[in-house]
């Protein structure tokens, strides 16, 4: 089957499993850019409780960019790593305010794509996978964000080689996906990660994609290649041990 057909087929199967998934906007940017940071290297449930703590304890972006990192860290300790995402936040936030006038990223939705993504990467601790966040959570672009299960997947798929990196993966399934198909399959591939294709014992008699899916078809060439798919996506970073950089 060729690539194009084989894509194709692939998100009709994922439609039906796991319905369309039409775009629904989550935050605005600035604060889509501070709840991806809090994200890294953590889980849903504590980047959620960290990020409502902070909102808590302090009432503007403004009060947020102007204390004492200390006062930032102790409020989205819940999720980790606070001392590292504290002083980012904080940078993030007067970066925006001294080149806008104002704590607003709206501006990245009628700028090229590649310079939207380059705006954002250009921020201290902001990866391609949060600057894509960003860009297509609240901006409605079409970036797609890079997270394990998307990485897993796709790499099972033969959507991407086995062995690319995060950011590569990015660029590839943006190459290859429409648009307006770029959302919902971000989607459906999560839900197909956590549902169906687990890192470590996927459920490939219950996969709705087996006919398309190389590892379901050649398993025993997958034995080198499980830990590194299984260790990468979210926080995963090919630089220095420890940088946390989504």
């Amino acid at each position: 089957m060729d690539p194009v057909t084989k894509l194709a087929a692939i998100q009709q199967a994922l439609t039906a499993a796991y319905g369309p998934r039409p775009h629904r906007p989550r935050l605005d940017a600035v604060s889509e850019l501070v709840l991806t940071i809090l994200s890294q290297n953590t889980s849903d449930v504590n980047r959620d409780r960290a990020y409502d703590r902070l909102m808590a304890a302090f009432d503007s972006w403004d009060a947020i960019a102007s204390a004492p990192a200390k006062a930032i860290a102790e409020a989205i300790r819940p999720g980790g790593l606070s001392q590292i995402k504290a002083p980012r936040i904080q940078h993030a936030l007067r970066t925006i305010h001294v080149a806008r006038g104002a704590y607003d990223l709206d501006f990245l939705a009628d700028r090229p794509l590649d310079e939207a993504k380059a705006w954002l990467t250009n921020l201290d601790g902001v990866g391609p996978k949060t600057a894509a966040c960003v860009l297509l959570f609240s901006l409605g672009r079409p970036a797609m964000p890079v997270d394990t299960h998307v990485h897993r997947v796709s790499g099972r798929l033969g959507l991407a080689p086995r062995r690319a990196s995060p950011p590569r993966v990015q660029e590839i399934l943006e190459a290859a996906l429409p648009a307006e198909a770029i959302y919902p399959v971000h989607l459906q591939l999560i839900a197909h990660g956590r549902a169906i294709c687990k890192a470590q014992r996927p459920r490939c008699d219950d996969c709705p994609l087996a006919a398309w899916c190389d590892y379901a078809h050649h398993a025993g060439d997958w034995a080198d290649v499980l830990p590194s798919l299984a260790g990468r996506g979210r926080g995963y970073s090919p630089a220095k041990p420890g940088r946390v950089e989504s």
